[in-house]
């Protein structure tokens, strides 16, 4: 294995910054977990992007859901026939204090 990117001793650094009680070999497999990360990063980095254009998402969306336009479906009337209790134009709800 190469030389690792981040220390145990720097992990439980950041781990103590971050206010986690971290056993020692917790701390190790961290190490390790993060060591594997960095190094992805490296190999990622060393790819030319210049001639890609910047995006938001490698994905395009579209959305299969209603417009967001607002339609009275129902009327006072047929809302109100399901309350318990009204006064003909609001819901009554007991007082609760």
């Amino acid at each position: 294995m190469s030389e690792m990117k981040l220390s145990t001793e720097e992990v439980a650094r950041v781990a103590s910054l971050a206010r986690l009680d971290l056993s020692e070999e917790k701390t190790e497999i961290f190490a390790g977990q993060l060591h594997n990360i960095l190094t992805y990063m490296d190999k990622l980095n060393e790819i030319d992007t210049s001639n890609v254009e910047p995006m938001f998402s490698p994905v395009e969306h579209t959305t299969v859901l209603r417009k967001d336009i607002v339609v009275k479906e129902h009327t006072r009337d047929e809302i109100l026939a399901n309350a318990p209790d009204s006064d003909g134009q609001y819901f009554i709800v007991p007082r609760i204090v």
